[in-house]
């Protein structure tokens, strides 16, 4: 069996489709595994680096909306079509899962030309264009959140990391505080922007800071690798504040807090909604407002708050944030509604959604 993962650009779409790769791998290490990827995308560094094969096309960038230069893509498309049909060819594919982004097009409509099954998985509580089209082909529909519009949708999360899906909080917390220079016993609060940092969310806890660790709350910041450290003098017996440039191992991070004030992507929301850590979630002002989207159900559920990246201020964390971090029982109760919305096991529900595919094929 040889399946095709179609989910190129950014980590949103690329994480997916490895947590696929490796749930594949798992349940039948004979397996071959090619992702489609171009050459602008991380998946020249992800794909690689987690030992699978990248196989790449040209990139066709799609507006995330209709407009006039839409009618130009079929053209720019035909050439990267080709390519991933000649790929589909050369694995035999059995199947192609598409997580959305550049390449994720291209792979439907190619496999659609080879009769190749198709499956797609939306992240995203608002879907893509790619995601769109596809789904119109795909023998199955896997989608994030519960309410998603595509046609025939199943609702399954997103899959994760092992060490992320597989995480005990309260279990790996004293190794994980240790691990960062925090106190073992303080309230934590986490605060991130995702892979490069959110310099309005920086600004903010910097601000704030002082009068969290005065109310005994610590701190670990994930800055961003391209913005400068903030420069910390913390006082003997106040509680630390961690500024660090970046993380490679989130579980760790996880672990170590009890709350994150961070942006809503969905692999965030995902993510926090996994391992149960209540959040307070400021979507992204720009784009197609997909983030207020993605963290307003787990938000609904009890499992966050919300803000928008205006009304955040240091008023506002000291208003609705310190509160909770001050509460015990309101921090386990959200963190018992986070992780009774979250899914965990995703990835093993999309393998069987890939084996119904391929079996339905060989059925037809």
């Amino acid at each position: 069996m040889h399946v095709v993962l179609a989910g190129g650009g950014t980590a949103g779409h690329i994480e997916p489709a490895l947590a696929l790769a490796d749930a594949l791998r798992r349940q039948d290490p004979s397996v071959g595994i090619t992702a489609l990827g171009t050459e602008r995308g991380l998946e020249t560094r992800l794909v690689p680096e987690r030992g699978y094969e990248l196989a790449l096309i040209p990139a066709v960038p799609l507006p995330r909306k209709p407009t006039p230069e839409l009618i130009t893509v079929p053209g720019r498309l035909r050439g990267t079509i080709k390519a991933a049909e000649q790929i589909l060819e050369r694995t035999k594919a059995d199947c192609v899962v598409g997580f959305g982004g550049y390449v994720a097009l291209p792979g439907y409509l190619a496999a659609k030309r080879a009769g190749v099954p198709i499956v797609v998985h939306e992240a995203n509580a608002r879907p893509g264009l790619a995601n769109k089209i596809g789904s119109r082909y795909a023998y199955g529909v896997a989608v994030s959140t519960p309410d998603s519009k595509l046609r025939g949708a199943r609702y399954i999360g997103i899959p994760l990391r092992r060490t992320i899906a597989t995480l005990d909080r309260a279990r790996v917390r004293p190794e994980a505080r240790d691990a960062f220079g925090l106190d073992p016993n303080l309230p934590t609060l986490l605060v991130s922007g995702g892979s490069q940092g959110a310099r309005h969310l920086n600004e903010v806890i910097q601000r704030v800071a002082p009068l969290l660790q005065r109310s005994g709350i610590q701190i670990l910041h994930v800055v961003g690798p391209k913005n400068e450290l903030p420069r910390i003098d913390n006082m003997p017996g106040m509680p630390p504040y961690v500024p660090v440039p970046y993380v490679d191992r989130m579980d760790l991070a996880y672990a170590a807090a009890d709350m994150m004030l961070c942006r809503a992507g969905a692999m965030t929301v995902a993510e926090l909604s996994a391992v149960g850590l209540p959040a307070a979630y400021v979507p992204l002002p720009i784009g197609n407002g997909e983030q207020r989207l993605n963290a307003q159900p787990v938000v609904n559920a009890g499992g966050g708050l919300l803000v928008d990246d205006a009304a955040l201020t240091p008023e506002w964390v000291q208003s609705s944030v310190l509160p909770v971090l001050a509460d015990p029982h309101r921090l386990y109760e959200m963190s018992r509604a986070a992780a009774e919305f979250g899914r965990r096991d995703a990835d093993d529900l999309l393998v069987g959604m890939v084996y119904e595919a391929i079996a339905a094929r060989r059925n037809a």
